[in-house]
């Protein structure tokens, strides 16, 4: 019997995010148990990447390879977005691989479509997100009844969508490496302190952070100045690990709080050595006392930060751990400090609930509610007040409290978020699916777009039939996609509007999905005497296109002239005398070079003509094998 496959979705795993290091150490854990076949889907890098070759499992990126065509997925913004979450290559992925399980790892939005594939629930699938305020997500909610295993990240998004009757959501936390992060001897952290020139009786509270918005620094900000004012002679420090030349402009708010930037740390990494410093901040750009280089050391940030080891370091500065924030999905810095035995404290809502409790070795931030403009969610506002007096109780116990309460931090990240527990979890659910049956076609299937507008009376029956007999999706009405239709035909009774809809969804996914074989659309009697005219983006460039085609029969008299454009403008090519025969536009038709041959790659046209070239100032995009007749003029008589 063939070992199950586990094709795992989300972020590279060689990205420093919360996604990435969570597929690398669950990755990394399956890979040693030697038991299963492992595909990583990694977004945001092109497919055949060579650093994806690296790794000890086999990865693909979800970018496609085609450089023109990330160009054009690059235009628009909103196709840009959905190909960053891999949308533009995950069906091809499916079909190569068939996994046995397959577990996207994303933001819930970036699996927006994917419950209408072909492949969704013919082989297992699963979902493992991060939900992090009130209300829920409508994106978390909708296709819930479609989401056969349902995983979050914190007990907080589990107990909310509970209330509202999906029952079958859990919990499966991040995991996190525990041998990276651990508490150093004592006479470590003070060579630390020295080397840093740190006073060594500084009380120094730690907070690191992605420089977002939603991380309240400014509180905390607060909350440092009231502890200060209270124990002056605490001698005490902020240290802020993160990347100031973002997000909340910190010199500013010291500067209104009236608080001594002297006594604000930040980490510095020297891109030159490797090497990173402790101290307060004094601009981007800094030179190195480490190799000297100058202007090489800037505040650590997603794309030149420290390694794991010297993170660890970091933590070890402290004293204790600080966390206020107005939401999250986990917050993966609140469980390195515990691992490093530090006391935590994080704001008492959202995630923030699992690591603020007597048995996880935190202390609770108290919050006040507001509400995020756009998408009312419930955010929180940690009290400053709340922050002064917490640090004041770990300030006030005594050491061997302080040791107690961190060990406890760390026994409890090892319980529940370690690399061994929640890879075992991952195992549990791989192993419970059962193997995709042979026979079981994962490849994407042509949707019925010459499907006729049924003469069903009621609203709901009509949309499902258009889901079922259009687009093949069987639908009921939790479906989001249902509800937002109804509430449509409530406002605008225009049925043929809707059905004319799911007519055009069911065309573009035909075009873009089914397999192009240029070849079977070509005479075989007229190689070598072929010319394309593309023109795909509108009825004008078509328009631009057919003028020059007089010119072109005129100067290329024994040449075919092979036509391609969208269905919707096919009309415009009836009767017109130039056009030996019409080609549906697909996408690798926009590759001129390719389609003119190039090296040793075979090429099915003499030239290629790109109507949007065309349309602009005749810009010629390839080489047209050398027999190219530029003397053409516009006839837009002959249209």
């Amino acid at each position: 019997m063939r070992k199950k496959k586990l094709l795992i979705h989300s972020n590279s795993s060689q990205a420093f995010t919360g996604f990435g290091k969570n597929v690398k150490n669950i990755l990394s854990y399956l890979a040693r148990q030697g038991t299963y076949d492992i595909v990583e889907a990694a977004n945001g890098v092109r497919y055949s990447d060579p650093k994806l070759q690296l790794l000890p499992w086999r990865a693909v990126g979800t970018l496609p390879d085609d450089e023109k065509l990330l160009q054009e997925i690059n235009q628009n913004p909103q196709r840009a977005r959905g190909a960053g979450y891999g949308h533009e290559m995950i069906d091809k992925i499916i079909a190569e691989e068939r996994p046995d399980l397959y577990i996207g790892m994303e933001d819930i939005w970036a699996f927006e479509g994917f419950y209408e594939k072909d492949w969704w629930n013919k082989t297992e699938c699963m979902v493992w997100t991060t939900l992090d305020s009130l209300p829920i997500l409508p994106a978390a909610l909708g296709p819930a009844s479609l989401i056969k295993h349902y995983y979050v990240w914190a007990s907080f998004a589990e107990r909310e969508m509970h209330k509202l009757g999906v029952k079958h959501v859990k919990t499966l936390r991040g995991s996190l490496d525990s041998n990276d992060f651990f508490r150093l001897p004592n006479d470590k952290r003070a060579a630390l302190r020295q080397k840093y020139n740190l006073p060594a009786d500084s009380f120094i509270t730690g907070f690191v952070f992605r420089n977002q918005l939603r991380k309240s620094v400014p509180n905390l900000l607060d909350g440092f100045k009231l502890f200060c004012e209270k124990h002056p002679k605490s001698n005490a420090r902020l240290l802020l690990h993160t990347h100031w030349s973002e997000g909340w402009d910190i010199p500013r708010l010291l500067n209104e709080k009236g608080i001594n930037p002297a006594l604000i740390l930040t980490s510095y990494y020297c891109k030159q050595c490797g090497e990173y410093e402790i101290k307060p901040f004094s601009g981007q750009e800094q030179n190195c006392r480490f190799c000297g280089g100058q202007k090489t050391q800037n505040t650590t940030n997603v794309g030149a930060g420290v390694s794991e080891i010297q993170l660890n370091e970091v933590y070890n500065l402290m004293d204790v751990y600080c966390h206020p924030f107005t939401s999250g999905g986990q917050e993966i810095p609140i469980q390195e400090a515990k691992l490093t035995e530090l006391i935590t404290l994080a704001t008492n809502y959202s995630c923030g609930e699992d690591c603020c409790t007597p048995q996880s070795g935190g202390l609770p931030l108290e919050w006040a509610e507001y509400r995020e403009p756009g998408t009312q969610f419930i955010k929180a506002s940690t009290s400053p007040r709340s922050i002064e007096k917490q640090l004041t109780k770990v300030l006030n116990m005594k050491p061997a409290r302080r040791r107690e309460l961190g060990k406890v931090a760390r026994h409890f990240v090892l319980d529940n978020f370690s690399q061994e527990v929640i890879g075992s979890q991952v195992e549990e659910i791989l192993s419970s699916v059962p193997l995709l049956a042979e026979d079981v076609s994962l490849a994407i299937e042509p949707k019925n777009a010459s499907y006729s507008m049924p003469a069903i009376k009621d609203d709901g029956e009509f949309i499902k039939d258009l889901y079922k007999n259009i687009l093949n999706r069987t639908v009921d009405e939790k479906y989001q996609g249902y509800q937002g239709w109804i509430k449509d035909l409530e406002k605008n009774k225009n049925r043929e509007r809707v059905y004319n809809f799911f007519i055009k969804t069911a065309q573009e996914h035909n075009s873009r999905v089914n397999a192009f074989d240029i070849k079977k659309d070509l005479d075989t009697d007229d190689e070598g005497r072929r010319i394309l005219v593309v023109a795909p983006s509108s009825g004008t460039t078509v328009l631009y296109a057919l003028s020059m085609l007089h010119s072109i029969s005129r100067d290329y008299p024994n040449y075919n002239i092979y036509f391609s454009t969208r269905p919707d403008f096919i009309a415009l090519l009836d009767g017109n005398p130039y056009i030996h025969k019409v080609l549906p536009f697909n996408p690798s038709l926009d590759n001129a070079l390719a389609l003119e041959g190039f090296g040793d790659q075979e090429g099915y046209f003499e030239i290629v003509y790109n109507g949007d070239p065309i349309a602009t100032n005749l810009n010629i995009n390839s080489h047209h094998n050398g027999k190219m007749k530029p003397n053409f003029n516009l006839n837009l008589c002959t249209v």
